[in-house]
């Protein structure tokens, strides 16, 4: 999961594209870049980092220019800690391309080995970005044969890209002196949509919400398999380039990813989020009855909505019992469980009033590791409560996920072969609740607007273990992840930015 975003305007693009990167930083924390174009120059800035930290002023000022893309990184290919692997990345032929991608290829290896003996084309990182810019690249330089670019070039370079590439990917690429690219996998694993300013600015990014937040009227999401290139006039061109492309998006970015005041693909994150709650409702009535709940509290912060809707429609009490801190990441994309353990202390901070002597129900958006929820059960314990509920609005998550999302080995994920009751002794609830996998699918089904586009199902397969593409066996996740298994970053020992020789371990 990463969060890409791609400009075409009248006027320098680069204040835009940062303040787009801002509204995706929730997609990607661990590095940020920017690149944009003047005449047929590229000019380029990344980092690793937050994107306040990645741009300073002067870095700014050196990226002139009218059109340009940027990207946030979660890594979930390649190695996490490598600065050269942030985005965008570049190649000079042909014509001069930089590319963003969101996703994660399930054949990059294959890819690389192909790119090096048939394509004669040379990958310096771990990076599947990497890969899938050069296959692109090459398709173009065929589909071109030498004469002036054209759209229809472009439209036929992605449709071999969508031939040889397998996994997930949204794409935003630009091509030097001729504008801006995007396209999407042929299931809509990872989302992409366009706006327009009112000044003709045409920007492509993964959420609506950068579109609105930057001031852009929705057009329309790019759909499974199709390319839409913008040239330098701001003119939109548009091509299906699959063969047969459906509709398949990732659920867990309504589940969990997205930003609740987002809407992807016609439906909105926020209301696919209180119908879980609803849903959630009866199974919680059938495990713990509800006059033997006294207070419902959720987990901040995208178990917010279905904690709420859950609430109400059991008639139980709805209370804020942890504050955030929102200056300590994401635990569960942290590489080490003991890190993870003592970042979840110093993220959380507990209002022990609402738990003392009370029977508490927490909710949470899903259980991944079971680290986090172990740590938060044992805080509402030693806050006073008598009896610990927890429910998931989302289903076990009993799969490894290969399309972009980090949960990438089985014996990481805690209920990968175990029993519900398992689970909850090793969380060390009173009681736990699941939502179940087809509840799930119907729930966020079901926050589809009128005008939304066919919906031929989902991506639920950390859930149900069902992989759209249709080419993933265990030997292929093994492989997928074997690279990434005991990365550790050398320079980051201590989730402190300051780290003092004689501090005291948590």
């Amino acid at each position: 999961m990463c969060g890409i975003v791609g400009v075409v305007s009248g006027a320098p693009v680069n204040q835009l594209i940062y303040d787009a990167l801002l509204l995706l930083q929730h997609r990607g924390q661990d590095a940020a870049g920017i690149v944009t174009q003047q005449e047929r120059k590229f000019f380029m800035h990344k980092a690793k980092g937050m994107v306040r930290d990645v741009f300073r002023t002067r870095n700014m000022r050196a990226l002139p220019g009218n059109a340009g893309l940027g990207q946030v990184r979660y890594p979930t290919a390649g190695n996490a800690y490598s600065e050269e692997e942030a985005q965008p990345f570049y190649v000079n032929a042909p014509f001069g391309i930089v590319l963003v991608h969101n996703g994660n290829l399930t054949n990059a290896q294959a890819l690389k080995a192909e790119l090096f003996s048939t394509d004669h084309r040379h990958i310096n990182t771990e990076s599947d970005s990497e890969v899938l810019l050069n296959v692109f690249a090459h398709e173009l330089e065929k589909a071109t044969r030498g004469v002036p670019l054209q759209p229809d070039d472009v439209f036929r370079a992605v449709a071999n890209v969508h031939r040889r590439v397998r996994g997930s990917y949204a794409v935003i690429a630009l091509i030097a002196g001729h504008g801006v690219l995007a396209f999407r996998d042929p299931f809509g694993i990872r989302p992409l949509s366009i706006r327009r300013g009112k000044d003709g600015t045409v920007m492509v990014a993964s959420e609506s919400v950068t579109l609105e937040g930057t001031g852009h009227v929705f057009e329309r999401h790019v759909a499974p398999g199709e390319a839409v290139f913008i040239d330098l006039q701001g003119k939109v061109h548009a091509h299906q380039c699959a063969d047969k492309p459906q509709l398949s998006p990732c659920i867990f970015e309504f589940v969990y990813l997205a930003r609740p005041d987002s809407v992807m693909d016609g439906m909105s994150v926020y209301q696919a989020r209180l119908n879980l709650g609803e849903t959630l409702a009866k199974r919680v009535i059938s495990t713990v009855p509800p006059n033997e709940i006294d207070v419902i509290i959720p987990i901040p912060e995208s178990s917010r909505p279905s904690a709420t809707q859950l609430a109400h429609l059991l008639g139980i009490p709805y209370r804020e019992g942890f504050v955030k801190n929102r200056y300590v990441g994401r635990t569960f994309i942290m590489p080490g469980q003991g890190v993870r353990k003592k970042s979840v202390r110093q993220k959380l901070n507990v209002i022990g009033s609402e738990f003392k002597g009370r029977n508490v129900l927490l909710v949470d958006d899903s259980i991944v590791r079971g680290t986090t929820s172990r740590e938060i059960v044992q805080m509402a314990r030693d806050a006073g409560a008598k009896k610990v509920y927890l429910a998931s609005a989302a289903p076990p998550v009993r799969f490894p996920n290969v399309y972009g999302i980090d949960m990438p080995t089985p014996s990481e994920l805690v209920a990968y072969g175990r029993t519900v009751e398992e689970v909850r002794q090793i969380i060390g609830c009173d009681a736990l609740i699941y939502q179940d996998v087809e509840g799930m699918k119907r729930a966020v089904a079901s926050a589809r607007g009128v005008d939304a586009p066919a919906l031929d199902g989902f991506d639920a397969s950390c859930f149900d273990g069902v992989y759209v593409t249709g080419d993933i066996n265990p030997e292929d996740i093994a492989r997928i992840n074997e690279a990434r298994i005991g990365q550790e970053d050398p320079l980051e020992e201590s989730t402190s930015r300051l780290a003092l020789p004689n501090a005291q371990e948590a």
